[in-house]
């Protein structure tokens, strides 16, 4: 499950999402790294060889609150999965280009019939307090992750789950009610943390690299080094602490002043500027996030296909990066999921045609051209601008954008999922939990009210089979469905860009979507100027 925090449809389990980001830094800020910027003076580190052990991590981030959490399977924000990231570890983990890798368990083997999956773990992991990880403790997380009485983030993805079999002490079995080929990626996500069989999250026990130390909300945690890490030498810091910020000015400006090590998530229009400081350094990172315009399917006029496909010819994709995204960022094509091995690279790109479009429109009864409201927010970061850009370029389709812009709250509030024409996002994931989560007709974010049978028939035949060139086939056909006749318009995705001091070593570019490195800090380290 990747990091969306909205409010899940009646019934559903709340899911998380990054913390809200303005849309871009006031003078206030420019001002700062223009005093700052000049005359600065950097250290000399030698950042090769091995890495250096010890040290403490400060680490700054927007999207905290009052509701934050240290709750393995509640993160709701920026902050907690920062947090549960380094707290807990998943059976199966996400390596920075988006592969499955052994975490907690060595393997995950699947039955021809993808029902029942058979997962050994490691026999040399210990929580938090030095108790051994079982069987039972995996069975007790998974049980309490799907609690029907008290469902957490990661049951909605889960709900095949029927029963978790302890075969041993380092073997366990789930059993699913409908074979699904990608549940090992379910075992990656960070809302699969493993927790001992009497977890209490105001106590919390993991076997992450990092254990437990202070924790004030909406202010900063801290976390000491794990001495009895599983990881071979990691992890390298001796202390870990995420402070919370309010805003990007802040932020920035404690990176700065020095008052942090390395900051997630910050604006691309920065990005030059802070990397003519000769302190600092960027980490530029291309993810599968996406933050698509969304046309309901079935509602006037979006309920005939050719105003559909008129808007969609509307778009200057490559103006939309360059603008929204200051460049740092790549052409959609109405697609998600780019990273998917499954992905069709052969569908056409679709660029600006402002003659079809208008013909289009005309064809389905808008001679004169069409007048529709967007409703924006700043529900991440660029997407007010990605509304504003986009009302531009249509006028030249005779499309009139008038533009609606509420607050977060609003947005996901009585109305998120019923907006005719809107925005929405999402991080990195592959096409067929991504499908099952917006594009069926029982997804719990269905937000363009797509119900297409073939389409679903497609999806749910592509999730049982498990053998990897019949399924591929299946989801190319379920792509070139929602190509044709979708309600997204996908124009682009964007980086991940932080920014960090260079005596900071071991971060590298990561595809999740995630910060800093999918905020992997166990394999991060600091170097003393010399």
């Amino acid at each position: 499950m990747n990091s969306e925090q909205r409010s899940a449809p009646a019934g559903g389990a709340a899911l998380s999402r990054r913390g809200f980001l303005g849309a871009g830094l006031g003078m206030g800020t420019a001002l700062i790294l223009a005093a700052c910027g000049s005359s600065a003076t950097a250290g000399s580190f030698d950042m090769s060889g091995t890495p250096t052990p010890g040290g403490r991590l400060r680490v700054g981030l927007t999207g905290g609150g009052a509701t934050d959490t240290l709750d393995a399977h509640l993160s709701v924000n920026t902050t907690d999965i920062a947090r549960v990231v380094n707290l807990y570890d998943t059976l199966l983990e996400l390596d920075h280009e988006y592969g499955l890798r052994p975490g907690l368990a060595t393997k995950a083997e699947v039955t021809p019939d993808g029902r029942v999956w058979t997962v050994h773990l490691r026999d040399d992991v210990v929580f938090h307090d030095g108790r051994p990880m079982t069987g039972r403790d995996v069975k007790a997380t998974f049980l309490r992750i799907t609690d029907p009485d008290d469902p957490k983030n990661g049951a909605v993805d889960l709900q095949p789950l029927r029963e978790i079999e302890v075969v041993g002490e380092h073997l366990v079995r789930f059993h699913l009610d409908t074979p699904v080929s990608y549940f090992d990626r379910l075992l990656a996500a960070y809302t699969s943390g493993i927790v001992p069989v009497d977890y209490d999250p105001q106590r919390p026990v993991g076997t992450g690299p990092f254990r437990y130390k202070s924790f004030t909300a909406s202010q900063q945690s801290t976390f000491a080094r794990n001495e009895h890490y599983w990881h071979d030498d990691q992890p390298y810091l001796d202390e870990l602490t995420i402070l919370n910020f309010n805003d990007d000015d802040a932020l920035i400006n404690a990176l700065l002043s020095n008052q942090v090590d390395a900051i997630g998530q910050i604006p691309p229009a920065l990005v030059e500027v802070l990397e003519s400081d000769p302190r600092i350094d960027i980490l530029n990172s291309e993810t599968g996030s996406w933050t698509p315009f969304t046309m309901r399917v079935d509602q006037a006029p979006f309920d005939d296909n050719r105003v559909r496909e008129a808007f969609r010819l509307a778009v200057d994709r490559e103006q939309m990066v360059r603008q929204v995204y200051s460049g740092h960022g790549r052409v959609g094509n109405d697609m998600y999921a780019p990273f998917d091995s499954a992905y069709s690279k052969n569908l056409p790109q679709r660029t600006q045609d402002l003659d079809k479009a208008r013909r289009l429109l005309a064809e389905a009864g808008h001679p004169d051209g069409i007048t529709v409201e967007l409703v924006t927010s700043n529900i991440q970061a660029g997407a007010v601008e990605a509304a504003q850009v986009f009302a531009q370029q249509a006028k030249g389709a005779g499309i009139t954008v008038d533009i609606r812009r509420v607050e977060p709250t609003t947005f996901f509030g009585d109305d998120y999922l019923k907006w005719t024409f809107a925005q929405d996002f999402y991080y990195t994931r592959d096409f067929l939990p991504q499908a099952m989560t917006c594009s069926l007709p029982k997804s719990a974010f269905n937000e363009t009210h797509m119900d297409n049978p073939e389409l679903t028939r497609l999806v749910k035949q592509a999730t049982a089979t498990v053998d990897e060139g019949p399924r591929t086939e299946l989801i190319r056909r379920a792509q070139k469905i929602l190509y044709d006749e979708g309600g997204y318009i996908i124009w682009g995705f964007a980086n991940q860009i932080d920014a960090y001091q260079r005596y900071v070593g071991g971060l590298v570019p990561d595809r999740t979507g995630l910060a800093l490195s999918g905020f992997r800090f166990r394999q991060v380290w600091m170097r003393e100027a010399q």
